[in-house]
């Protein structure tokens, strides 16, 4: 009899950053800001943006829930539960987008 074991609990896969790392899920891929700020959707796209879901102990000036720029190439790509996200020092991050 083969059997297949599960376990019940569900997986809350999470992230915390150290020092002055933060980690940021990507936004979509073509958004437009209130204020009419459009961040383009194409791959030669040089910024992406996104939004803060973890900050290290020493990562000031920016919050969870933050929504940022930041350049494409900087950090590391990871995918977490099936999300995109992308863990980079603080100094990497361009702006903060307020709507």
């Amino acid at each position: 009899m083969d059997s297949v074991l599960e376990d019940p609990r569900p997986t809350r896969l999470s992230l915390e950053p150290l020092d002055d790392f933060v980690v940021v899920e990507y936004a979509e891929e073509e958004a437009e800001t209130r204020a009419g700020l459009i961040l383009p959707a194409n791959l030669e796209a040089q910024c992406r943006s996104g939004i803060v879901t973890a900050v290290g102990s020493e990562a000031e000036g920016v919050s969870p829930g933050d929504k940022v720029l930041f350049p494409k190439d900087a950090g590391y790509d990871v995918r977490l539960a099936g999300t995109a996200q992308k863990v980079l020092k603080r100094e990497h991050l361009i702006a903060r987008i307020l709507d």
